[in-house]
């Protein structure tokens, strides 16, 4: 069974991480997909239906449940697993699946690490979070913020931010062995403080997850 990892963390919650190497009838045959699941899976192609697919079951596995509860959406298209109390994210990239869950508000992602994310980094990064980056680490720094601003994106769950305007992670020292680092969303009369973990999977991806600490 390729589960790469399962952890507890404090204060509530747990994350888990899925290397994909099964077709997909493997998670086919053990899901029993609702009616629901199988319009969502419907439309995707390729090798996104694996990545789909190993999400859901790293997620049945993580609850513990004999019996699957289903993964749906919410009117805002944040997915939430049925009949539980507890906040749920979901991520992939290529052979990897990532969830978190937790009694708060949480999100988690996945990115294999490519030096083309230098090209849209203006379009995500603040002045004072690209001053903290520095060589060697710089892409895998880079990753580390993104990872940042979209686990902060899941959380809120309700879209419209923009990564520049309204996530803000505080500049940090990178550490290659993994770290902590905290986070903002502000958006309109919203406003919550994060806290943030990451960590390098296999010299080739970013991890990055958080959850919500406080809101005002």
């Amino acid at each position: 069974m390729p589960l790469k990892l399962h952890r507890y963390l404090q204060q509530g919650g747990e994350l888990g991480l899925w290397h994909i190497e099964e077709p997909e009838a493997y998670f086919l045959e053990r899901m029993q997909l609702t009616e629901v699941e199988k319009q969502q899976l419907s439309p995707i192609q390729g090798h996104r239906r694996l990545e789909w697919l190993a999400g859901r079951w790293l997620l049945h596995i993580m609850s513990g449940r004999d019996i699957r509860g289903a993964c749906l959406k919410d009117e805002y298209g944040k997915p939430y697993l049925e009949n539980s109390a507890f906040d749920i994210s979901i991520s992939h990239s290529r052979e990897l699946a990532a969830v978190m869950a937790a009694p708060r508000p949480v999100g988690i992602d996945i990115q294999k690490i490519v030096s083309k994310i230098e090209r849209i980094a203006h379009k995500f990064m603040r002045t004072e979070e690209m001053d903290s980056l520095q060589s060697p680490s710089r892409i895998a720094h880079l990753h580390v913020y993104w990872g940042a601003k979209e686990a902060l994106y899941k959380a809120y769950g309700r879209k419209k931010l923009e990564f520049k305007e309204h996530i803000l992670i505080q500049p940090f020292e990178f550490d290659p062995n993994g770290g902590t680092v905290e986070g903002r969303v502000t958006y309109g009369d919203f406003r919550a403080s994060y806290q943030l973990g990451y960590e390098i999977i296999d010299a080739e991806f970013v991890l990055a997850y958080g959850k919500e600490q406080n809101r005002k």
